[in-house]
């Protein structure tokens, strides 16, 4: 696909989006209007908003076919191998992790991901990578279950134990 196609399609379904979004604040009575009293209606900033992007939407529709713009005129491959083959790797370490999250939990999933991300794709050194591995689950589990009180998956039973056992240390700390 080129710049030029890509450019045409993504003007289309931001439009088509646009629509979308327009018809369901209309399809479900949301006031787009102000309301006498109370300020805007429930619908006025979606449908809005949704009808500024399909303006926005179309001009550069009409900017393609007019071919103004030098994307419009961009024959070159929109994405290159290369970065196709980035692209893939990272969404399947991403479904992996997403995979590994219900069996270990959240925490070593992360875990498995960033170390294959950091060391595997960014080749970058071991003191690195193994501060990025275990510093990040280390902060998200202080920012989530510590500050929020909010726990994150845990996966299966002998995983969820070695955080009861984790809690029970930071328990006995804090009181």
């Amino acid at each position: 696909m080129s710049v030029r196609t890509a450019e045409l399609l993504m003007g289309i379904c931001t439009l088509l989006l646009s629509f979308g979004l327009m018809y369901n604040v209309i399809s479900n009575d949301l006031t787009i209007g102000w309301l006498e009293g109370r300020g805007p209606g429930a619908g006025m900033w979606p449908f809005w908003l949704s009808a500024g992007m399909a303006l926005a939407s179309l001009w550069t529709i009409i900017r393609w076919f007019r071919g103004t713009t030098p994307e419009s005129r961009n024959e070159n491959p929109y994405i290159d191998p290369e970065t196709v083959f980035i692209v893939g790797i990272t969404v399947s370490a991403i479904f992996g992790l997403l995979l590994l999250t219900s069996v270990i939990g959240l925490y070593f999933s992360m875990m498995l991901f960033l170390l294959f991300y950091v060391k595997g794709i960014g080749r970058h050194k071991w003191p690195i990578t193994l501060t990025v591995v275990f510093a990040m689950p280390v902060a998200i589990y202080m920012l989530f279950e510590v500050a929020l009180n909010k726990y994150l998956p845990r996966g299966l039973p002998f995983f969820e134990n070695i955080f009861l056992h984790i809690d029970d240390f930071r328990y006995s700390i804090m009181s």
